[in-house]
């Protein structure tokens, strides 16, 4: 392998050839828990949807804190990998090891000890409780699986390799698949069977990605004694990954309440909302995908002290992303809207409540393109601090209130309040581009700093 193939060559089909596995996996992941979802839908009563429901955003917060904190490991290893320092580098994936060890079992037992907490908090619906309990309590019992997929593939993407992490979600996706029919709909094992296939699923994935491994190796000497937690490389991981994994708590958490707040408009909108939010992550796709695969290569150039072909990096993600999007919210406004939203439900009032909030929330996906981007390239720099602030503030500072103050004005609907969010996001971007006029983010220098200073 060729750790160093994202500081050479021409940058757009460099960018398009790693990003593409990032595009990929993302949409397997997402398919991964409709398909639970779906199956449970096909063959289990409404309880059975619920519990999968409640319980599935339960673990993607989880699952958020997780990959937000391996970000620090691919920026780590991506810039000691462009400065050309291996051995640095190999210690890097020593304490992830180590680290992440330790991470699975604190959350591990923080959630196996409160699963019952946890879906009284999400106020679980009295028939579906027990089931959402017994769902989130399987789940978090596969958490270290969960650790240790994002682990290895946090420092696969380190050093530039996007490919293997798509072929281990494909491995968890298709048994996954399996699994659920088999639980669910041959053995009526109900949510439980969903919770089953899914963590059966994820630790046949991460014991493929270890055989793997051990069959093609890291590219790296990792020696025994470097799997510890050794401060300066345990604290770098940390200061760049914890913002990002704060940022994905809260923001997960943000969307909570929003979906509390617009529950309050009725059986109809509720549905609505849930619908279009399941549209909206597959529309967002392309830019969260080049985001992930930016923050890698961004890393990998800065570490090599090429910080021109990092923002080009990040100019041909915004111009790629924004002429996709730009065709999704155009297919939108014309009525495919529609067309989209009857893929999740045939319900014509929940379609027809869905696309009027769908009509102003979709322009949300042309301003993420810029902050998507923005916040690939500011991570791969290394300031995820600014990343998670800007974050924190367009969601708790703009759209939290603004989705909570058109729902209690008279003669406003979802379409007002399905503005909170673009409104937000063009927030976030000024902030963005004032942050970048400044210069700041120029304090990254892996290369022309002793370590200590840096981390």
């Amino acid at each position: 392998m060729n750790e160093n193939a994202l500081t050479g060559g021409k940058i757009f089909p460099t960018l398009m050839k790693f990003a593409l596995p990032f595009l990929v996996a993302n949409f397997l992941q997402l398919l991964y828990g409709a398909i639970d979802l779906l199956v449970v839908g096909q063959f289990c009563s409404t309880a059975a949807v619920s519990a999968v429901s409640t319980g599935s955003q339960v673990m993607k917060t989880i699952t958020g804190i997780i990959t937000g904190l391996a970000t620090g490991a691919t920026v780590l290893v991506g810039q000691y990998i462009g400065a050309n320092k291996k051995d640095d580098a190999a210690k890097t994936v020593g304490a992830t090891v180590a680290l992440f060890a330790v991470v699975a079992v604190i959350l591990t037992a923080i959630m196996l000890l409160l699963a019952t907490q946890v879906a009284l908090i999400m106020q679980a619906p009295q028939e579906a409780f027990d089931q959402t309990v017994e769902y989130i309590f399987i789940c978090s019992a596969g958490i270290i699986f969960i650790v240790g997929y994002n682990a290895v593939s946090s420092i696969l993407r380190g050093m530039g390799d996007s490919t293997s992490p798509m072929i281990f979600v494909i491995v968890a996706t298709v048994i996954n698949v399996g699994l659920d029919l088999l639980f669910v709909a041959v053995l009526d094992m109900k949510a439980a069977g969903a919770a089953y296939a899914t963590i059966i699923a994820q630790a046949c994935s991460f014991v493929f990605a270890l055989v793997y491994l051990k069959i093609r190796g890291f590219g790296l000497s990792v020696k025994k004694n470097y799997v510890r937690l050794e401060k300066q490389k345990t604290s770098g991981i940390l200061r760049f990954g914890s913002p990002v994994a704060l940022q994905e708590a809260l923001v997960n958490i943000s969307f909570l309440i929003i979906t509390s707040i617009l529950n309050g408009k009725g059986l109809v909108e509720s549905a609505a909302v849930g619908v279009v939010e399941k549209v909206i992550c597959f529309t967002m796709l392309p830019p969260s995908a080049l985001s992930m695969a930016i923050a890698a290569m961004t890393a990998q150039n800065i570490g090599a002290d090429r910080p021109d072909r990092a923002k080009k990096c990040m100019m041909y993600g915004i111009l790629f992303t924004f002429a996709i999007e730009a065709a999704i919210v155009l297919f939108t406004e014309l009525g495919g809207g529609r067309i989209l939203l009857s893929i999740f439900s045939p319900d014509k009032e929940v379609i027809e409540a869905g696309f009027v909030y769908m009509r102003s929330y979709i322009f949300d996906c042309v301003l993420v393109c810029f902050i998507f981007c923005m916040n690939g390239f500011f991570n791969g720099c290394g300031k995820t601090v600014f990343t998670m602030a800007h974050s924190l503030i367009a969601t708790f500072a703009i759209r939290v209130p603004f989705a909570y103050i058109m729902s209690i004005l008279p003669d406003t609907g979802l379409f007002e309040i399905g503005l909170a969010a673009p409104i937000a996001s063009i927030v976030s971007i000024i902030i963005c581009i004032v942050y970048m006029r400044t210069g700041k983010w120029k304090n990254y220098k892996i290369t022309k700093t002793k370590e200590s200073e840096l981390l």
